[in-house]
């Protein structure tokens, strides 16, 4: 096996192992940091207002199906 030969299998171990070298990121990091951002923006977003006004009527049209049942 050549120098260079041994040099690319060495770079894919270290790419591959359990055990990566310090201060470097795991493969899936930048996706995980990507991702817990996104989640983290559309946490802070309000819920629009025409969400809420469906979600009361569909609160007061249950409410109003309890109360005919019970009659």
């Amino acid at each position: 096996m050549s120098d260079d030969e041994t040099r690319k299998k060495d770079k894919m171990t270290s790419l591959h192992s359990n055990n990566p070298r310090p201060g470097a990121m795991q493969p899936n990091a930048s996706i995980s940091r990507k991702l817990r951002e996104f989640y983290d923006a559309v946490q802070e977003e309000g819920i629009p207002d025409r969400f809420l006004e469906l979600l009361e009527r569909l609160e007061e049209a249950e409410k109003n199906a309890k109360s005919v049942k019970m009659k």
